[in-house]
This record gives structure tokens, sequence and C-alpha cells, in this order.
């Protein structure tokens, strides 16, 4: 499964980090981006989202009709 990571960062200005790992399950996944952070990153990480990420092809658009 294609999860996004959504990373909550940095000081005085919080920023966001957002990254997509293929895992298994919500743990690997965490565990996979955990090993993907950049160092300067870390220091000042304060929040983590994890959701599945949306499949491209799969999202439906206004202009199509619905089957």
């Amino acid at each position: 499964m294609r999860y996004r990571i959504v990373i909550r960062h940095g000081r005085p200005r919080q920023r966001y980090h957002t990254l997509e790992v293929d895992a298994a399950d919500l743990a690997a996944a965490l565990v996979a981006a955990a090993q993907r952070l950049p160092p300067d990153l870390v220091a000042t990480a304060d929040l983590a989202e994890v959701r599945e990420a949306p499949d491209p092809e799969g999202r439906a658009y206004l202009e199509e009709p619905s089957p």
C-alpha cells in the first residue's frame, strides 16, 4: 500500500515536508518515513500525519460523468 506522510517542522515559522512510501502497513510506513527524513528537519519536527496516498488514476473529476 502507498502512504503519504506529512511532517510539520520548523521554528519559528512552521513548514510541511511531504513524502510517499510503499509499505505493508502503517507501522512499516512510519519506519520507512523515519529513515528518509532529512536530519535538519528532525530537530524541529513536532507532528506527523500518515494517510493512504490517493491514487491519481482512481480519482473522479467534476468534468467526468459518474458511472
